[in-house]
């Protein structure tokens, strides 16, 4: 059993970080292939909707369609989720008083350098390369147009670009995801701790119940989409794009994106995907949390997942 006054180690932020972010990846996926496709769209009239969107991707190309680009995102949301949960902890256990408490403003410095940590990390290259995956229109129920397709997988299409268009093509939009994932993090952990908190004392209980802590985060789960969706439009049409050598790309980087999309689209372009943006950001985190803290849970009453106990023999050093 866990003795009063034990911390979660670090070793349990990574394994319960990391089995949140494989739970909601299995299960939302569909939404963010729709997400992509939505801010890939350069028509300049009313975009698809969702539901309009999914409809002609499965019409088009099959229902597994809509699970393109998964096994990169599997095997980049389970480090980024490891290295999302980790360094949120340490930077904010960096910055506790002598009494352990962790202010408003340090709980939203350590989202903003955690989201830092993460886009860097993880994020950058696995998204170029799952945005590369979906984008491509290849029909899965059609062996023969499905056989002609560019990128035949996840290493595949990795190889290819870097084959292609060198090593740095990874790490194309890499200032607008660091902003993303920055403002995304800063605003969901500081929501996600100040309502939990205060839910808390509130009730005047230990901990909540796992479909409260699903609440919570799909609330806190919105906040950063709603303040940062032309970031992520900006982010998918650069990692989109294919640079071929010679040749000047139609968004020379973030300001050249803004301004040509701006004069080709308009404003509303900013805001194309939104709508499955937040479909798909609000059940992930809430599910992404729910599963952090039950999975936290169960592994706090083994000793090798609480600090400062010894593991052979069970008890405190």
């Amino acid at each position: 059993m866990a003795k009063k006054g034990e911390k979660k180690s670090f070793l349990m932020h990574v394994v319960a970080g990391g089995g949140a972010g494989a739970t909601e990846s299995l299960i939302c996926h569909p939404l963010d292939t729709i997400k992509t496709r939505m801010q890939l769209s350069q028509s300049v009239g009313r975009p698809l909707s969702p539901f309009a969107t999914a409809s002609r991707i499965v019409a088009r190309e099959g229902v597994r369609s809509l699970y393109k680009g998964l096994v990169p995102v599997v095997c980049g949301i389970i480090p980024k989720m490891s290295i999302r949960f980790s360094s949120f902890e340490f930077y904010k256990e960096i910055q506790a008083d002598a009494a352990g408490n962790v202010s408003t403003s340090a709980t939203f410095v350590a989202g903003l350098a955690a989201g830092v940590t993460e886009a860097v990390m993880v994020v950058t290259p696995v998204e170029v390369v799952k945005i590369r995956l979906q984008a491509q229109t290849s029909s899965m129920s059609d062996p023969s147009d499905w056989s002609r397709r560019k990128y035949k997988g996840m290493w595949h299409a990795a190889y290819c670009i870097v084959k292609e268009e060198g090593p740095s093509a990874l790490y194309k939009g890499v200032i607008p995801t660091v902003l993303r994932q920055a403002s995304n993090q800063a605003a969901n952990f500081t929501a996600y701790q100040e309502i939990k908190k205060r839910m808390i004392s509130y009730q005047g209980v230990e901990e909540l119940q796992p479909w409260q802590h699903l609440m919570i985060g799909g609330f806190s789960g919105a906040m950063g989409p709603l303040c940062n969706s032309p970031l992520d439009v900006i982010k998918t049409r650069l990692q989109k794009q294919t640079i071929v050598k010679g040749q000047k790309p139609k968004y020379d980087g973030v300001t050249g994106a803004i301004s040509t999309m701006f004069r080709e689209e308009g404003i509303r372009a900013f805001y194309k995907g939104l709508s499955p943006r937040l479909m798909r950001i609000v059940p992930g985190q809430a599910i992404t949390f729910m599963t952090y803290e039950a999975i936290s849970k169960q592994l706090y009453e083994y000793p090798a997942f609480r600090v400062g106990v010894d593991v052979a023999a069970g008890e405190l050093k």
